[in-house]
């Protein structure tokens, strides 16, 4: 009966991605989905459904999530790990990860209050004034409202999701293996580089994925911060667009509209098959860590 459940949860994503096929199959029997992917051309009204402007909004975001947030949450989980004393770890850990429990909702309107603004008049001004025109940048319309601004706000939502992961990695590392590179004269620094975090580099990948899956498919937060401008951004200024925010903005309101649906749809298959993709890859390179640190 274990067996059966667990097939069966397994059997779930392919569930899924069969029923997303099924009803994007019109649009495929139209136009084929690398076709689909390489073209700018969105005019639903003309029968048109290029997704080139919302994958490459959606890219832009996750990256500039990542780039922000990996390197903060990495560091921040190994000084709660290795270095921070009892107390403040006991405090600093429960607020952490009550950011995950945040509604996305919430961090969407902290973004539209906060971070919007503050881009706007303290971020891109400054730009200008010490990196050249705004326009030669590529901000047609400096309002705030752009991909760094929804790369901000999924940094911070991702924050918790690593560092939580990070730091219960790296805390399981037997302490044998801590005491013995300090027995052999190995500085704390060295002792943390070269045994503890080679040891939980293949639980710090995981952490890695389960951020991006995180920030690859959130739609709220992102959606109302980011502009839902359907263009290829120019700069991290520019207005983006992505397919998550795209389903979540017309599905339901537009279906009079031949064949939006399986568009609509079509871009699910999307975000579901680069999380398949990236989670298989990252797998892969979790399994040679693994390897290397045995």
């Amino acid at each position: 009966m274990m067996g059966a459940l667990t097939a069966l949860v397994a059997a779930l994503v392919l569930m899924v991605a069969l029923a997303l096929l099924m009803r994007a199959q019109p649009l495929l029997d139209i136009a084929p989905l690398d076709q689909l992917l390489t073209s700018r051309d969105w005019h639903p009204l003309r029968g048109r459904f290029g997704f080139l402007p919302f994958v490459a909004g959606t890219l832009c975001v996750t990256a500039l999530a990542m780039i922000l947030a990996v390197p903060l949450c990495l560091l921040c989980a190994i000084y709660l790990a290795e270095y921070a004393p009892r107390r403040l770890r006991e405090t600093v850990k429960p607020l952490v990860d009550l950011l995950a429990g945040i509604p996305s909702v919430v961090y969407g309107l902290w973004g539209t209050l906060t971070v919007v603004p503050f881009i706007r008049h303290n971020i891109i001004p400054w730009v200008g004034r010490h990196l050249g025109s705004v326009a030669l940048l590529g901000v047609d319309n400096p309002t705030g409202y752009s991909v760094v601004a929804g790369g901000a706000v999924l940094a911070v939502m991702v924050f918790p999701v690593i560092i939580s992961t990070t730091e219960e990695v790296i805390r399981a590392v037997p302490d044998g293996l801590r005491e013995a590179g300090l027995a052999l004269g190995a500085t704390r620094w060295q002792m943390v580089k070269g045994i503890v975090l080679r040891r939980a580099l293949p639980g710090m990948i995981a952490a890695v994925v389960l951020g991006f899956s995180r920030v690859f498919g959130e739609t709220m937060a992102v959606m109302m911060v980011v502009g839902n401008v359907p263009q290829i951004p120019r700069s991290i200024f520019d207005a983006g667009y992505p397919l998550s925010a795209l389903i979540a903005n017309n599905y339901g309101e537009m279906m009079s509209i031949p064949l939006y649906d399986a568009a609509l749809l079509a871009a699910a298959l999307v975000l579901l098959l680069v999380v398949l993709v990236f989670t298989v890859a990252a797998r892969i390179v979790l399994l040679q860590a693994v390897r290397r640190a045995a």
